[in-house]
């Protein structure tokens, strides 16, 4: 069975294999865009199929910077409980060391 190909399912995906358009007789010369040439629709398909590859490292990256993002500001907030932590109880030696002088001085 030797079926000739369609626009939507060509006998190869090769775009140099395929066969040129033909212009239509039913239309009037120069009524359509002028073709492309081989070599060019080659290049644009090569080009998105690249494209279309590098896009799951491109979002591996975001992801990646974005959880980066995410461990800084929850280091960020740990610094700073631990901080607020420090200057309270900072703040109750002071107030037992006043405690004890206070005394000291009363006796």
């Amino acid at each position: 069975m030797n079926t000739a190909g369609t626009i939507d399912r060509p006998l190869t995906l090769d775009p140099q294999k395929q066969a040129p358009m033909k212009p239509s007789t039913y239309e009037p010369a120069g009524s359509a865009t002028q073709d492309f040439t081989i070599s060019g629709a080659k290049d644009s398909r090569q080009n998105r199929t690249r494209e279309m590859q590098l896009i799951p490292e491109a979002m591996a990256r975001a992801h990646m910077h974005e959880r980066l993002q995410e461990a800084e500001r929850d280091r960020q907030a740990v610094r700073l409980v631990a901080a607020r932590r420090m200057q309270r109880r900072a703040e109750r030696a002071s107030l037992r060391a006043r405690r004890a002088l206070a005394m000291a001085v009363m006796q």
